[in-house]
């Protein structure tokens, strides 16, 4: 297994493909699914073959949005999973496991081994940071250039429904993002 010339070959495409709509599901998000989702393996024990499994599965999550649509783009990923990480090394049982990871993004979401839940937590770990506001700031400005939420009004419902029915499955989530999670959320209830 080829990680560094996997990771080299899918943020080249991600920086060559994606479009300039997608204010969220850029290169920035996905370099930030990376770092949370190593260091949320570290935290929760997962070392060696399998950090590379997840730290792959997190590079090529979104890379299914260089079809420049968000519906199915969890199985788009799939597709780019399966073409292109076997000419890095990667078997079939890898890559299986790797778009079991993606697909465990999907809403619904529904993770269920550790790898997904450490790949599902780091794909939504803003929820819980500092940032929150200006990272759902551009995820509006992306879905109202998609004409996929109509204005404002209607965003901040959608956070609120997405916050209340949202749930952290590592234990590093739960203790560290939870609570400031659930602090937004009683702020966006008030407002």
């Amino acid at each position: 297994m080829h990680y560094r010339s996997a990771k080299a070959f899918i943020l080249g495409r991600l920086g060559r493909e994606l479009s300039p709509q997608l204010r969220y599901h850029g290169l920035r998000h996905t370099l930030d699914v990376l770092r949370m989702a190593t260091s949320l393996c570290l935290s929760e024990g997962i070392r060696g073959r399998n950090l590379k499994l997840v730290k792959t599965a997190a590079l090529f999550h979104d890379s299914g949005f260089v079809h420049n649509r968000h519906a199915g783009h969890e199985q788009e990923g799939c597709s780019i999973v399966r073409s292109s990480l076997p000419e890095f090394g990667y078997g079939k049982e890898d890559i299986e496991l790797i778009c079991g990871m993606i697909l465990s993004t999907k809403i619904p979401q529904s993770p269920t081994t550790l790898m997904e839940r450490i790949l599902y937590d780091a794909d939504l770990d803003y929820l819980g940071r500092t940032d929150f506001e200006k990272i759902g700031n551009d995820l509006f400005l992306e879905l109202m250039s998609y004409n996929l939420i109509t204005d404002e009004y209607a965003w901040n419902q959608l956070q609120v429904t997405f916050l209340t029915d949202h749930r952290f499955h590592t234990q590093t989530s739960i203790a560290l993002r939870e609570p400031i999670k659930l602090s937004y959320l009683k702020r966006h209830r008030v407002s």
